[in-house]
């Protein structure tokens, strides 16, 4: 019987000692039933015991409950406040993508108008250069042709001097022009004495041929203009050609002639086509007089010398240089003044294309 007594007693103590060590435990490790007490623990406490029990268990679970429900409940306003805040960034990125939306759109819809306003100026340039293209196709057709037409009109007008000058030279054929005869020596006696007086006093046997007949005698220009230092041409007409290139041959073996003792010339007379056209042959006659080369410029202006022992004509300065480069020699002596005269005719050539063009 006492030990039944005493049985309860260690069990009360040892309850006892239980919940010492429940308050010692961590608080998610307290009133925890299956932890605090054993089944056969429960089964033998007393009434009070089991209702302190009960309401220390549910007061460990209300308060469990109440963390859990305010953890709960900051969880969701945090939830609450992070959403809101979502709802706002959300907002403000779909206002932003409008607003961009609307920018890109009015932009798009600008670049549009801008490349329209581009291709059609484009297409507007291609239409100008295509009819500039035609423009200058049809000025670049018409300057051909007028290339073209000048140069017929050229050639027609070096054919018609040509024809002016032959016939000029034809009439003029059988004069002799006489340079140096002081103006007024004329008015002692006529033009026509003094020519017989030059003929006597140079070649007294052709004075005395009968046959060689003064036909008109003049002075050229007509009009004597007092600024002029040297005295006017003397030109004299005789009856046949025969007679002037006796005359003319004579004078070329005297060299020296005179009138009074003062010295004179005696030449052909030519049209100023062809006195340019023997002046251009000058500087090669020069030349091959300097180097004793026998000479001659023929009528009306074609050079003529002795090479290798031949007779050499030609009428024109590129018939000249197609024989000099075949003649090693010849072409030593006439290099300098062929190479100024190939320079002096670019010249000529620049001056007229220039003209051409300003045309």
């Amino acid at each position: 019987m006492q030990e039944e007594l005493t049985m309860p007693s260690n069990k009360h103590r040892n309850r006892g000692n239980k919940i010492n060590d429940d308050t010692m435990m961590p608080p998610n490790k307290q009133n925890t039933p299956n932890q605090d007490y054993e089944d056969d623990e429960i089964e033998e406490m007393q009434d009070t015991d089991f209702k302190k029990f009960m309401i220390r268990t549910f007061r460990s679970f209300q308060k469990q409950i109440l963390e859990l429900q305010k953890s709960l409940l900051d969880k969701i306003e945090n939830l609450s406040r992070e959403n809101e805040i979502l709802r706002k960034n959300q907002n403000e990125t779909q206002k932003l993508v409008e607003q961009e939306s609307v920018i890109v759109k009015r932009n798009q819809n600008e670049m549009k108008s801008s490349i329209d306003q581009m291709t059609n100026t484009l297409e507007s340039l291609k239409n100008r250069m295509g009819e500039a293209e035609e423009r200058i196709s049809d000025l670049e057709d018409r300057a051909q042709e007028n290339i073209q037409s000048n140069q017929r009109k050229e050639e027609e007008i070096r054919n018609l001097k040509n024809i002016v000058g032959n016939l000029q030279d034809t009439i003029k054929k059988t004069n002799i022009r006489v340079l140096g005869v002081p103006e007024g020596m004329e008015r002692e006696k006529g033009l026509e004495d003094l020519f017989s007086e030059i003929l006597a006093e140079n070649f007294p046997g052709l004075e005395k041929n009968r046959d060689i007949l003064v036909q008109e005698a003049h002075r050229t220009p007509n009009k004597h203009d007092q600024k002029r230092s040297s005295p006017r041409h003397v030109v004299i007409k005789l009856t046949t050609v025969k007679h002037k290139e006796k005359i003319l041959k004579c004078a070329r073996e005297k060299r020296q002639i005179t009138l009074r003792g003062s010295p004179i010339r005696l030449t052909a007379d030519f049209s100023s086509e062809t006195l340019q056209a023997r002046r251009e042959w000058r500087d090669i006659a020069q030349v091959l007089r300097e180097k004793n080369c026998q000479h001659r410029i023929l009528y009306p202006a074609k050079l003529s010398f002795v090479n290798e022992g031949e007779i050499k004509t030609f009428h024109s300065k590129q018939k000249l240089k197609d024989f000099v480069a075949t003649r090693p020699a010849l072409q030593k002596i006439l290099k300098d003044v062929l190479h100024s005269e190939t320079q002096k005719q670019g010249h000529q050539y620049e001056r007229r294309e220039r003209k051409n063009t300003y045309q």
